[in-house]
């Protein structure tokens, strides 16, 4: 285990998709001694368990602002890609056949007609198809399709891949990955940040971004002055984990050429062969268990988009815990409270879909010591303030 420093410019808490596109942004942007902090392995929690989807389009009901930020991230994807394949040699298989949304009932071609029509008149890329026209698309699809749509922008990619080479990224522009490694407590002087305590030591830097997950609600501050008692809660925003379980089939060869959508499931294609089937959506603190009802929920959803996934062997699951705000928007930028603490959390079921422009628009607060305009409706400050006690 390499040593951890003891000072540095920024340290980052938590070492998912996250928090690694913010310490390569902060990279490019010249800041040279940047440090990630996580608990366990690079992109060991909700990142890897992610299914790799962008697909704003196909997810959103109107074009608020959470909508352009998701469609501005998912459109940095093509350079994004390029660029961490030209540093890496990694590909994270960006994948751009689109994504194909279906309608089984007629409540489904309700929403989806809505849809429809205010992304069409906004202009944006999406293609109304009859079920004659899904399953020459798809032709594994169930024959009760009524309609679909298709959102040829919407793509996705392998999320594991792209952990390993936001990780090599990072390592070759030199910043610290320090994986096994707990955060005990951020420190806090007169009202700003002094540092943290880790499981391996006190490192004193003063500016710190919070991209712990679900995990952030667990972070702890102290008080170098002695104002405040050891232990004291930081302000967690609300952060909640939500439990999403996962599968993989082995279909090889490929039965979808598309990341294929329900109001009740999705499947997503690999590569490799591989079909991941998701997700579940429970409350139930940070339990990760695979459950035999969640596992008979996702199957039997994913069976009514194709009756053909029946007999796909099932060849592993997974749960993650999705990191989620009251409000379900992400927490963005400084918090104002404290004075060099940032927060990149709450992404919920967004973090690989927002890692590029979250990691600009963090670097941008960071070193420009103003948060982007663009941030306002994800600020901190929307929620009561919490002060730390």
């Amino acid at each position: 285990m390499d040593k951890l420093p003891r000072t540095t410019e920024v340290a980052i808490i938590g070492g998912g998709v996250i928090g690694l596109a913010v310490a390569r942004a902060l990279a490019l942007r010249g800041v040279r001694d940047v440090l990630v902090i996580e608990r366990d392995r690079l992109g060991a929690e909700s990142s890897g368990a992610a299914a790799g989807m962008l697909a704003p389009q196909a997810e959103a009901d109107s074009a608020d602002e959470f909508f352009h930020l998701c469609r501005g991230s998912r459109d940095l994807y093509p350079v994004f890609a390029a660029e961490l394949l030209e540093e890496t040699g990694i590909d994270i298989q960006l994948e751009t056949t689109g994504t194909l949304y279906l309608g089984l009932n007629e409540e489904d071609v309700k929403e989806l007609d809505l849809r429809y029509d205010w992304q069409s008149k906004a202009g944006l890329s999406v293609e109304r198809l009859s079920s004659e026209s899904a399953r020459k698309l798809e032709p594994s699809i169930s024959e009760s399709v009524l309609m679909a749509l298709r959102f040829p922008l919407d793509t996705q990619v392998e999320n594991r891949r792209l952990i390993e080479a936001l990780a090599a990224s990072n390592q070759n522009r030199g910043v610290h990955l320090a994986t096994d490694t707990s955060v005990n407590s951020v420190t806090l002087a007169r009202g700003r940040i002094s540092g943290l305590e880790t499981s391996r030591g006190f490192v004193a830097t003063e500016r710190i971004v919070i991209a712990a997950g679900a995990w952030s609600s667990l972070l702890t501050a102290s008080d170098e002055s002695g104002v405040l008692p050891p232990d004291s809660a930081l302000p967690a925003l609300g952060i909640e984990p939500v439990r999403g379980q996962m599968l993989c089939f082995d279909s090889n060869p490929a039965i979808f050429s598309h990341v294929v959508y329900s109001p009740r499931a999705y499947v997503v294609p690999r590569r490799d062969g591989r079909l991941l089937a998701g997700s579940t959506t429970e409350h139930v603190g940070f339990d990760k268990q695979v459950t035999a009802e969640g596992v008979g929920s996702i199957h039997a959803a994913a069976m009514e988009i194709s009756p053909g996934i029946g007999s796909l062997a099932l060849k592993e699951s997974w749960a993650g815990l999705r990191p989620r705000t009251p409000d379900g928007l992400p927490v963005l930028g400084a918090y104002a409270e404290i004075e060099g603490l940032f927060y990149a959390i709450g992404h919920y079921r967004n973090g690989i879909l927002l890692a590029p422009i979250t990691g600009e628009l963090i670097a941008d607060a960071v070193v420009d010591g103003a948060t982007p305009g663009s941030l306002n409706a994800f600020a901190p400050e929307r929620f009561a303030p919490v002060c730390v006690r």
